[in-house]
Protein backbone atom coordinates (compact mmCIF):
# COMPACT_ATOMS: atom_id res chain seq x y z
CA UNK A 1 0.00 0.00 0.00
CA UNK A 2 2.72 2.14 0.90
CA UNK A 3 4.71 1.79 -2.60
CA UNK A 4 1.35 2.52 -4.66
CA UNK A 5 1.05 5.62 -2.62
CA UNK A 6 4.47 6.59 -3.30
CA UNK A 7 4.73 5.52 -6.59
CA UNK A 8 0.98 7.51 -7.81
CA UNK A 9 2.41 10.88 -6.10
CA UNK A 10 2.25 13.59 -8.04
CA UNK A 11 5.54 14.57 -9.30
CA UNK A 12 6.95 17.74 -8.81
CA UNK A 13 6.76 20.42 -11.92
CA UNK A 14 9.75 22.28 -13.10
CA UNK A 15 9.00 25.30 -11.40
CA UNK A 16 8.73 23.19 -8.02
CA UNK A 17 11.85 21.18 -8.49
CA UNK A 18 13.45 25.00 -9.26
CA UNK A 19 12.34 26.53 -6.04
CA UNK A 20 12.67 23.63 -3.68
CA UNK A 21 14.01 24.56 -0.45
CA UNK A 22 15.92 21.78 0.29
CA UNK A 23 17.62 20.70 -3.61
CA UNK A 24 18.97 17.48 -4.11
CA UNK A 25 22.29 18.08 -5.45
CA UNK A 26 24.56 21.31 -6.38
CA UNK A 27 23.34 21.64 -10.42
CA UNK A 28 19.74 22.08 -8.99
CA UNK A 29 20.37 24.79 -6.51
CA UNK A 30 22.33 26.48 -9.29
CA UNK A 31 19.42 26.14 -11.43
CA UNK A 32 17.60 27.42 -8.73
CA UNK A 33 19.54 30.41 -7.83
CA UNK A 34 19.47 31.20 -11.78
CA UNK A 35 15.55 30.79 -11.77
CA UNK A 36 14.76 33.02 -8.93
CA UNK A 37 17.70 35.70 -10.68
CA UNK A 38 15.67 35.84 -13.90
CA UNK A 39 12.67 35.82 -12.08
CA UNK A 40 13.28 38.78 -10.15
CA UNK A 41 15.71 40.62 -13.20
CA UNK A 42 12.34 40.08 -15.10
CA UNK A 43 10.29 41.96 -13.01
CA UNK A 44 11.55 45.32 -13.52
CA UNK A 45 10.49 46.72 -17.04
CA UNK A 46 13.70 49.13 -16.95
CA UNK A 47 16.05 46.50 -16.81
CA UNK A 48 14.10 44.25 -19.57
CA UNK A 49 14.28 47.70 -21.85
CA UNK A 50 18.13 48.07 -21.03
CA UNK A 51 18.66 44.34 -22.00
CA UNK A 52 16.76 44.81 -25.47
CA UNK A 53 18.92 47.86 -25.89
CA UNK A 54 22.25 46.15 -24.80
CA UNK A 55 20.94 43.00 -27.24
CA UNK A 56 20.15 45.20 -30.26
CA UNK A 57 23.71 46.71 -29.53
CA UNK A 58 25.15 42.94 -30.37
CA UNK A 59 22.50 42.25 -33.24
CA UNK A 60 23.31 45.28 -34.96
CA UNK A 61 26.95 45.04 -34.64
CA UNK A 62 26.86 41.04 -35.91
CA UNK A 63 25.41 41.80 -38.33
CA UNK A 64 26.29 45.06 -39.96
CA UNK A 65 27.48 44.30 -43.23
CA UNK A 66 23.60 43.34 -43.81
CA UNK A 67 21.89 46.02 -41.99
CA UNK A 68 23.83 48.27 -43.83
CA UNK A 69 22.65 50.11 -47.30
CA UNK A 70 25.63 51.99 -48.10
CA UNK A 71 29.07 51.88 -47.59
CA UNK A 72 30.40 53.29 -44.18
CA UNK A 73 33.63 54.75 -45.44
CA UNK A 74 33.08 55.87 -49.26
CA UNK A 75 31.01 58.68 -49.47
CA UNK A 76 28.64 59.47 -52.93
CA UNK A 77 28.64 62.58 -55.17
CA UNK A 78 29.89 65.39 -53.40
CA UNK A 79 28.12 67.77 -55.83
CA UNK A 80 24.73 65.98 -55.24
CA UNK A 81 24.46 63.89 -52.13
CA UNK A 82 26.66 66.17 -49.50
CA UNK A 83 24.82 67.03 -46.61
CA UNK A 84 21.38 65.64 -47.36
CA UNK A 85 18.71 65.54 -44.66
CA UNK A 86 17.25 62.06 -44.16
CA UNK A 87 15.33 60.47 -46.64
CA UNK A 88 14.01 57.44 -48.38
CA UNK A 89 17.18 56.33 -49.77
CA UNK A 90 19.48 57.56 -46.79
CA UNK A 91 17.68 57.25 -43.30
CA UNK A 92 19.38 59.72 -41.52
CA UNK A 93 20.92 61.98 -44.10
CA UNK A 94 24.53 62.09 -45.05
CA UNK A 95 27.60 63.91 -44.16
CA UNK A 96 29.78 66.40 -45.33
CA UNK A 97 31.39 63.43 -47.34
CA UNK A 98 28.11 62.41 -48.86
CA UNK A 99 28.73 58.92 -46.65
CA UNK A 100 25.29 57.71 -45.17
CA UNK A 101 25.03 58.04 -41.33
CA UNK A 102 22.87 55.02 -41.21
CA UNK A 103 25.87 52.92 -42.14
CA UNK A 104 28.10 54.34 -39.85
CA UNK A 105 25.99 54.29 -37.09
CA UNK A 106 25.66 50.59 -37.88
CA UNK A 107 29.22 49.44 -38.24
CA UNK A 108 29.72 52.03 -35.97
CA UNK A 109 28.30 49.52 -33.40
CA UNK A 110 31.27 47.50 -34.13
CA UNK A 111 33.80 49.91 -32.56
CA UNK A 112 31.44 50.85 -29.63
CA UNK A 113 30.91 46.89 -28.97
CA UNK A 114 34.90 45.72 -29.49
CA UNK A 115 35.88 48.80 -27.40
CA UNK A 116 33.50 47.94 -24.01
CA UNK A 117 34.10 44.15 -24.27
CA UNK A 118 38.11 44.90 -24.74
CA UNK A 119 38.30 47.59 -21.69
CA UNK A 120 36.14 44.87 -19.76
CA UNK A 121 38.18 42.16 -20.42
CA UNK A 122 41.35 43.86 -19.18
CA UNK A 123 40.22 46.06 -16.84
CA UNK A 124 38.05 43.89 -14.66
CA UNK A 125 40.40 40.80 -14.00
CA UNK A 126 43.31 43.02 -12.98
CA UNK A 127 40.98 45.28 -10.67
CA UNK A 128 39.49 42.23 -9.04
CA UNK A 129 42.56 40.22 -8.64
CA UNK A 130 44.72 43.83 -7.58
CA UNK A 131 41.74 44.59 -4.73
CA UNK A 132 41.32 40.55 -3.78
CA UNK A 133 45.16 39.79 -2.84
CA UNK A 134 45.02 43.27 -1.12
CA UNK A 135 42.12 42.91 1.39
CA UNK A 136 42.93 39.01 2.02
CA UNK A 137 46.66 39.63 2.49
CA UNK A 138 46.92 43.01 4.06
CA UNK A 139 49.91 45.12 5.20
CA UNK A 140 52.19 45.72 3.35
CA UNK A 141 50.68 44.50 0.41
CA UNK A 142 47.78 46.31 0.86
CA UNK A 143 49.10 49.29 1.18
CA UNK A 144 51.22 49.35 -1.99
CA UNK A 145 48.00 48.41 -4.35
CA UNK A 146 45.69 50.95 -1.98
CA UNK A 147 48.04 54.11 -2.77
CA UNK A 148 48.42 52.97 -6.49
CA UNK A 149 44.89 53.00 -6.64
CA UNK A 150 44.79 56.44 -4.97
CA UNK A 151 47.35 57.40 -7.68
CA UNK A 152 44.94 57.13 -10.28
CA UNK A 153 41.66 57.62 -8.80
CA UNK A 154 43.20 61.40 -8.01
CA UNK A 155 42.93 62.06 -11.69
CA UNK A 156 39.67 62.31 -13.79
CA UNK A 157 39.33 59.48 -15.88
CA UNK A 158 39.15 61.55 -18.88
CA UNK A 159 41.93 63.44 -18.42
CA UNK A 160 44.33 60.70 -17.38
CA UNK A 161 42.91 58.48 -20.55
CA UNK A 162 44.11 61.51 -23.02
CA UNK A 163 47.64 61.78 -21.49
CA UNK A 164 47.80 57.95 -21.55
CA UNK A 165 46.61 58.32 -25.17
CA UNK A 166 49.10 61.14 -25.70
CA UNK A 167 52.13 58.69 -24.91
CA UNK A 168 51.25 55.90 -26.40
CA UNK A 169 49.72 57.66 -30.00
CA UNK A 170 45.94 58.04 -31.27
CA UNK A 171 44.42 54.88 -32.49
CA UNK A 172 41.92 53.07 -31.03
CA UNK A 173 43.76 50.06 -29.81
CA UNK A 174 45.95 52.57 -27.75
CA UNK A 175 42.76 54.12 -26.51
CA UNK A 176 41.00 50.69 -25.63
CA UNK A 177 44.70 50.26 -23.53
CA UNK A 178 44.46 53.74 -22.10
CA UNK A 179 40.40 53.61 -20.73
CA UNK A 180 41.61 49.80 -19.23
CA UNK A 181 44.29 51.84 -17.12
CA UNK A 182 42.21 54.19 -16.19
CA UNK A 183 39.34 52.21 -15.17
CA UNK A 184 40.32 49.42 -13.41
CA UNK A 185 41.03 50.75 -9.80
CA UNK A 186 37.10 51.33 -8.37
CA UNK A 187 36.94 47.37 -9.36
CA UNK A 188 39.99 47.19 -6.59
CA UNK A 189 38.70 49.24 -4.32
CA UNK A 190 35.25 47.50 -4.54
CA UNK A 191 36.85 43.69 -4.73
CA UNK A 192 39.22 44.71 -1.57
CA UNK A 193 36.31 45.91 0.52
CA UNK A 194 34.30 42.93 -0.04
CA UNK A 195 37.26 40.73 0.99
CA UNK A 196 37.87 42.11 4.22
CA UNK A 197 34.64 41.46 4.82
CA UNK A 198 35.05 37.58 4.38
CA UNK A 199 38.18 37.01 4.84
CA UNK A 200 38.03 35.92 8.42
CA UNK A 201 34.72 33.72 7.87
CA UNK A 202 34.51 30.35 9.64
CA UNK A 203 34.42 28.42 6.25
CA UNK A 204 38.01 30.45 4.92
CA UNK A 205 39.20 29.13 8.82
CA UNK A 206 38.02 25.69 7.70
CA UNK A 207 40.06 25.58 4.59
CA UNK A 208 43.04 26.60 5.99
CA UNK A 209 42.55 24.16 8.62
CA UNK A 210 42.56 21.65 5.91
CA UNK A 211 45.92 22.86 4.46
CA UNK A 212 44.47 24.99 1.74
CA UNK A 213 47.20 27.30 0.50
CA UNK A 214 46.62 31.08 -0.24
CA UNK A 215 46.64 31.24 -4.15
CA UNK A 216 43.95 28.21 -3.48
CA UNK A 217 42.10 30.34 -0.83
CA UNK A 218 41.99 33.81 -2.94
CA UNK A 219 41.32 32.13 -6.15
CA UNK A 220 38.64 29.18 -5.54
CA UNK A 221 36.94 31.12 -2.44
CA UNK A 222 37.07 34.58 -2.15
CA UNK A 223 37.73 35.76 -5.85
CA UNK A 224 34.48 33.94 -7.11
CA UNK A 225 32.27 35.54 -3.49
CA UNK A 226 33.76 39.07 -5.17
CA UNK A 227 32.86 38.66 -8.85
CA UNK A 228 29.40 39.52 -8.85
CA UNK A 229 29.46 42.90 -7.12
CA UNK A 230 32.58 43.78 -9.19
CA UNK A 231 30.06 42.80 -12.39
CA UNK A 232 27.69 44.90 -11.31
CA UNK A 233 30.20 47.88 -11.17
CA UNK A 234 31.48 47.03 -14.75
CA UNK A 235 28.00 46.60 -16.38
CA UNK A 236 27.31 50.39 -14.83
CA UNK A 237 30.61 51.48 -16.00
CA UNK A 238 29.80 50.49 -19.71
CA UNK A 239 28.50 53.80 -20.20
CA UNK A 240 31.58 55.45 -18.82
CA UNK A 241 33.52 53.33 -21.28
CA UNK A 242 31.28 53.97 -24.28
CA UNK A 243 31.56 58.16 -23.45
CA UNK A 244 35.41 58.17 -22.67
CA UNK A 245 36.05 56.60 -25.91
CA UNK A 246 33.98 58.79 -27.62
CA UNK A 247 35.14 61.71 -26.17
CA UNK A 248 38.84 60.61 -27.22
CA UNK A 249 37.28 60.42 -30.63
CA UNK A 250 35.84 63.47 -30.42
CA UNK A 251 38.98 64.91 -29.80
CA UNK A 252 40.83 63.16 -32.65
CA UNK A 253 42.78 60.37 -29.99
CA UNK A 254 40.76 57.44 -30.46
CA UNK A 255 39.51 55.97 -33.98
CA UNK A 256 41.04 57.67 -36.80
CA UNK A 257 39.28 58.48 -40.49
CA UNK A 258 37.18 57.43 -41.97
CA UNK A 259 36.83 54.10 -39.46
CA UNK A 260 32.74 55.04 -37.93
CA UNK A 261 33.44 56.01 -34.65
CA UNK A 262 30.77 57.47 -33.08
CA UNK A 263 32.61 60.60 -31.29
CA UNK A 264 34.48 61.30 -34.11
CA UNK A 265 30.89 61.42 -36.38
CA UNK A 266 29.94 63.90 -33.80
CA UNK A 267 33.11 65.85 -34.03
CA UNK A 268 32.85 65.84 -38.04
CA UNK A 269 29.10 67.31 -37.64
CA UNK A 270 29.79 70.07 -34.80
CA UNK A 271 30.98 72.77 -37.65
CA UNK A 272 26.77 71.84 -39.44
CA UNK A 273 25.39 71.96 -36.29
CA UNK A 274 22.76 74.80 -36.96
CA UNK A 275 22.04 74.07 -40.10
CA UNK A 276 22.87 70.25 -40.96
CA UNK A 277 21.55 69.20 -37.09
CA UNK A 278 21.63 65.22 -38.30
CA UNK A 279 25.16 64.76 -38.89
CA UNK A 280 25.91 65.22 -34.92
CA UNK A 281 22.85 64.59 -33.33
CA UNK A 282 22.53 60.98 -35.13
CA UNK A 283 25.80 59.57 -33.59
CA UNK A 284 25.16 61.90 -30.12
CA UNK A 285 21.21 60.03 -30.00
CA UNK A 286 23.08 56.66 -30.27
CA UNK A 287 25.87 57.13 -27.89
CA UNK A 288 22.68 58.26 -25.36
CA UNK A 289 20.37 54.87 -26.27
CA UNK A 290 23.67 52.79 -25.57
CA UNK A 291 24.42 54.27 -22.55
CA UNK A 292 20.96 54.43 -20.99
CA UNK A 293 20.67 50.52 -21.69
CA UNK A 294 23.84 49.81 -20.17
CA UNK A 295 22.41 51.66 -17.06
CA UNK A 296 19.34 50.40 -16.94
CA UNK A 297 21.06 46.54 -17.47
CA UNK A 298 23.02 47.50 -14.53
CA UNK A 299 20.61 48.83 -12.66
CA UNK A 300 18.77 45.13 -13.27
CA UNK A 301 22.09 43.07 -12.52
CA UNK A 302 22.28 45.40 -9.29
CA UNK A 303 19.27 43.42 -7.98
CA UNK A 304 20.05 40.18 -8.75
CA UNK A 305 23.41 39.54 -8.09
CA UNK A 306 23.55 41.79 -4.43
CA UNK A 307 24.29 39.07 -2.23
CA UNK A 308 22.65 41.44 0.35
CA UNK A 309 19.30 41.84 -1.08
CA UNK A 310 16.61 40.06 -0.15
CA UNK A 311 14.46 38.33 -1.84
Amino acid sequence: MTDTATSSAPKPSLRQWLLSPEPASRSQARLGRLYVGWKTFIGNPLAVMGLVIVLALIFVAIFADVLATHSPTVGGDLRTQRLLPPSAEFWFGTDDQARDIYSRIVYGSRLTLMVVALVTVIAMPIGLLFGALAGYVGGWVDAVFMRLTDIFLAFPRLVLALAFVAALGPGIENAIIAIAITIWPPYARLARAETMTIRNSDFIHAVRLQGGSTARILFRHVVPLCTSSVIVRVTLDMAGIILTAAGLGFLGLGAQPPSPEWGAMIASGRRFIMDQWWVAAVPGMAIFIVSLGFNLLGDGLRDVLDPKASR
